[in-house]
């Protein structure tokens, strides 16, 4: 039987495991997911010990499902979400919950550096602007009101870190993963003592495991991993990689005049430069997975998670035509009403914002001849108005692409992807024959590193099939530039409000 890789990714709620062909072919896939814990407004985490349950009973039911023999799989590779920070402590257990990307309780940290000039004394090491949900903040947020967590850790994890951790028992920092957590000078890949002492946590730098790349072995599967995986003892572990970069890796973006944007809870909008782009509008300049290439990047948690949050609250209990699907009935209704016949803006902050870090999820302009529908397609609308609100940084920094490649929730919705078409006024191809491509991605981390193949631009030849793009409908052009306009207009009215709001 040919050799496969095992590709894991965990997302905020969700874990995903997925079996891989040297040839990209899907072999089977399991998924399940973790109860969000919300102890305060504000606060979003998970239960470590219950993750990593989690990703054991994944990756057995993906060897069950496939009818793998487990020798067969050359390697395995993790991938996850970015920023957040899961603690393993100083007794040989998880130091504190696991603290997702959607977190908030660090707001004030960001801004205080910003006030006092650290960041501005930091920003041509870090490269990127500094976040409530980093890790940086997170650990300032310890330092000052939970000091017994603080001094009990032993190692600063990414979910992705943690995950291969459990698996190989090796503690290691992966580049991508680490150079987004804004402890990380990226021009020189290492963590810096000086930057941050600067910021309030030299203590941190010796809780920071050494750096590796995503493409590299970083541990091999142990006897007791094995006995609750079904796992052979000895697999190599590759270094995996940010969520984003395999999403970016599984649609081949191996040259920087690609441009992809992925829409999960995140809205993730990136291309790829030989360098850093500093002192422009552009947030984020993080590592790519391939060595010696950045990714730069838009991002807030303004994606298809807030569809599912409108599903779930206002299309829970739905009795679907007979024959129907639901997402394919959802299109249909919401394909329905044209772009110029409803005027309602949805603000897709229900899980955070690219304008304020107060602001919350709103719909505007809703009147009593409204439906839900008209909702519907608002947060359609919404999550790509969002996106081109990143893309438009971006290409002030670069030429127009020929197309944008798109993954995510909003990749499986034939009228979301013609929407962001319309929107972006530029054609919209996704990826083929493959349902998880962060578990593609990260199986080909494992790929490469197993031998499989020397990098990911070979990989991805062999691995990732790109469809025909979707054509924007030049007819609507006028219709989403308004707007687009109105949009930004309400959104620009309600930033002088939510500082009256509570977290």
């Amino acid at each position: 039987m040919e050799p496969c890789v095992l590709g894991i990714d965990n997302g905020g709620t969700v874990i995903k495991a997925a079996l891989f062909s040297a040839e990209g072919r899907e072999l089977a896939v399991s998924s399940r997911q973790t109860a969000v814990l919300t102890p305060r407004p504000g606060y979003t985490e998970r239960d470590m010990e219950e993750l990593w349950e989690q990703n054991c009973a994944c990756i057995r039911e993906v060897i069950a499902g496939s009818g793998t023999d487990p020798k067969n799989i050359a390697g395995v590779g993790v991938c996850g979400h970015g920023k957040g920070l899961y603690l393993w402590g100083k007794n040989g257990k998880p130091a504190y919950n696991g603290i997702i990307s959607t977190d908030n309780r660090a707001w004030q940290y960001p801004e205080k550096w910003k006030k006092d000039g650290t960041f501005e004394k930091l920003y041509p090491r870090l490269c990127q602007q500094i976040m409530a949900c980093q890790p940086v903040s997170l650990l300032a947020w310890f330092r000052d009101h939970d000091r017994a967590v603080y001094d009990s850790i032993r190692h600063v994890f990414s979910v992705t870190d943690y995950i291969r951790f459990r698996l190989s028992g090796e503690a290691w920092s992966e580049a991508t993963n680490s150079s987004g957590s804004a402890l990380m000078n990226i021009r020189d890949v290492r963590f810096d003592r000086d930057m941050l002492d600067a910021l309030g946590i030299a203590e941190v730098f010796d809780m920071l495991p050494p750096v590796r790349y995503s493409g590299e072995t970083c541990g091999f599967v142990t006897g007791e991993t094995a006995a609750l995986t079904g796992l052979v003892p000895g697999t190599p572990v590759a270094g995996g990689m940010f969520d984003i970069d395999a999403c970016a890796v599984a649609m081949s973006i191996t040259k920087p005049e690609q441009f992809c944007t992925i829409t999960g809870t995140w809205s993730i909008n990136e291309f790829i430069a030989a360098a850093p782009v500093t002192g422009t509008a552009i947030a984020m300049n993080s590592l790519y997975a391939i060595p010696g290439w950045y990714l730069l990047e838009e991002s807030s948690a303004t994606g298809a998670g807030n569809l599912e949050w409108v599903i779930r609250n206002c299309f829970g209990n739905e009795n679907i035509p007979e024959g129907k699907k639901f997402y394919a009935w959802l299109d249909e209704e919401a394909a329905a009403i044209a772009p110029e016949d409803s005027d309602v803006y949805f603000l897709p902050f229900l899980y955070g914002s690219n304008r304020h870090p107060l602001a919350k999820g709103s719909f505007v302009g809703l009147t009593s001849f409204h439906s839900r529908f008209h909702m519907l397609r608002a947060v359609y609308e919404g999550a790509a108005f969002s996106a081109k609100s990143h893309i438009d940084k971006l290409l002030s920094v670069r030429e127009r692409p020929r197309a944008i490649r798109l993954a995510g929730g909003a990749a499986n919705s034939a009228l979301w992807v013609s929407i962001y078409a319309d929107v972006l006024e530029l054609p919209v191809e996704t990826v083929t024959g493959v349902r998880e491509l962060g578990a593609l991605g990260a199986g080909m981390a494992a790929a490469v590193a197993s031998g499989m193949y020397p990098g990911y631009a070979e990989a991805a030849e062999d691995m990732v099939r790109i469809s025909p793009p979707v054509m924007p409908g030049g007819g609507n052009f006028p219709v989403y530039r308004q707007k687009y306009e109105k949009y930004l207009a309400v959104c620009g009215a309600l930033d002088t409000v939510w500082n009256h709001f509570e977290v």
